[in-house]
């Protein structure tokens, strides 16, 4: 570096002092050159000189550094040798541990089934009482429907016989104009015991209560055997037992009704009811003369009519 700032620095003074001339600038390249050879050649033997040293220097440190790394490893390979004889300690722990570990997972896991098997069982529980509360469910609206269709049926059946306000008790101004006046209250009206149990039975009845009504009517004949209710009365026990489909029962009763009370407007009925449970029990030569006695003995009745049908479906 020296070298060449001379130079440079030579070449700036002559350029400065402009009166160079060719050879002087030729003897101070020669100067230079030479100058350049001495250098380069003091180097080349600086640096063999020094060649001995750096080898030197190059084994001492790599001498050094092995002693060095030999004395690090050693205490990384002790640690390490305290390490695993630590973990080879371990090992046997580990090992109990990990045996411990899957006796417990096992025992979980049984926990876990026993308990998929209770919940399962309980699963099934419920979907078969959610199946009975909806079939039971499902009945009861069955029955309603069935409650239903027979109250329309038997409301139907009364007034097209005409039968509806016979049943109920009659006011006091009807009564008045057949019979003596009842008596009367203290708010002035009129309340008899036969038309209060007759009125309650033939509620039940209503109802379809059956088996409660029939009992009120019992009921109400052995009071009243003989009174403007009775024939209705003994008509409606045949009914509850009708509507029971105690058909031999009904039979029985409507019987009563023509035998006990003649003269009575429930005869039509009682003998078209009988012709209908005979029917009903397959008994169609039985059925056949009750409902042709009912179309001759009462032939402009509803009563008739119905007779006359029922005698086309009857083969």
């Amino acid at each position: 570096m020296r070298r060449h700032r001379f130079i440079v620095f030579f070449i700036s003074f002559l350029s400065l002092a402009g009166c160079a001339t060719t050879d002087d600038l030729r003897r101070v390249r020669g100067d230079l050159a030479r100058q350049i050879q001495v250098t380069d050649e003091k180097i080349v033997s600086v640096e063999q000189g020094l060649a001995p040293l750096k080898d030197g220097l190059r084994n001492e440190l790599k001498n050094e550094l092995r002693n060095e790394f030999k004395g690090e490893l050693k205490v990384e390979i002790e640690g390490v040798r305290k390490e695993i004889a630590k973990t080879n300690e371990a090992i046997p722990r580990l090992r109990g541990n990990q045996a411990e570990g899957r006796a417990e997972i096992t025992d979980i896991r049984e926990r876990q089934q026993q308990l998929r098997g209770m919940i399962d069982g309980l699963r099934k529980d419920l979907a078969t009482a959610s199946l009975k509360t909806t079939k039971r469910d499902d009945e009861e609206k069955i029955l309603r429907e069935k409650l239903d269709i027979l109250t329309f049926k038997i409301n139907f059946i009364e007034n097209f016989l005409g039968i509806g306000k016979k049943d109920e008790p009659e006011s006091p101004a009807e009564k008045g104009r057949e019979q003596a006046p009842a008596a009367k209250d203290a708010g002035g009206v009129v309340k008899t015991d036969k038309e209060s149990l007759y009125a309650a039975a033939y509620g039940l009845f209503k109802e379809g209560k059956y088996e409660k009504a029939r009992e009120s009517f019992e009921k109400f004949l052995l009071q009243y055997p003989n009174t403007e209710f009775s024939d209705n009365a003994q008509f409606w026990v045949g009914e509850c037992y009708y509507f029971e489909k105690k058909y031999e029962k009904a039979i029985v009763e409507y019987d009563k009704v023509t035998k006990n009370f003649p003269e009575g407007n429930k005869v039509p009925y009682a003998l078209l009811k009988q012709g209908l449970s005979f029917l009903n029990l397959g008994d169609k030569a039985s059925a056949k003369l009750l409902l042709q006695q009912v179309a001759k003995d009462f032939p402009n009745t509803s009563q008739a009519r119905i007779a006359r049908a029922k005698l086309l479906e009857v083969k």
